[in-house]
């Protein structure tokens, strides 16, 4: 398996253990992202602190679970995205859609403050 998912208090901690997020392994991070979402998991971190290279397929498995936490009015914060990575991201105009923060503590830190905001907007 190219990823682990860890349950936390208010969000799902999907982490990428492999070095590329290509095509060789997107459609498997892919379907576990998705599924993830379906089973009603609406706020999700991705950890792409192991992740050295990134190419189209892989920033299409963040847009897919970018898209998936979005349409069920849920939170989907990137941390750990290395130079390469945060290049391609930038390059292809994700940065102006995703939330990008450094560390671990700082996307739960993110999370919990969306979700403060929801409660209180509903």
């Amino acid at each position: 398996m190219n990823y682990t998912i860890e349950e936390k208090d208010k969000f799902m901690l999907f982490r990428v253990t492999a070095d590329k997020l290509d095509a060789t392994i997107s459609s498997e991070v892919k379907a576990a992202v998705s599924n993830t979402i379906n089973e009603g998991n609406k706020n999700m971190i991705m950890d792409l602190s192991h992740v050295k290279y990134c190419d189209s397929s892989g920033l299409n498995v963040i847009l897919i679970g970018y898209r998936g936490c979005k349409n069920v009015n849920g939170s989907f914060i990137l941390f750990g995205a290395s130079k390469m990575v945060s290049k391609l991201i930038n390059m292809s105009q994700l940065n102006t859609i995703l939330s990008i923060v450094e560390t671990e503590s700082e996307a739960s830190d993110l999370l919990y403050m969306e979700e403060i905001e929801r409660d209180l907007n509903n």
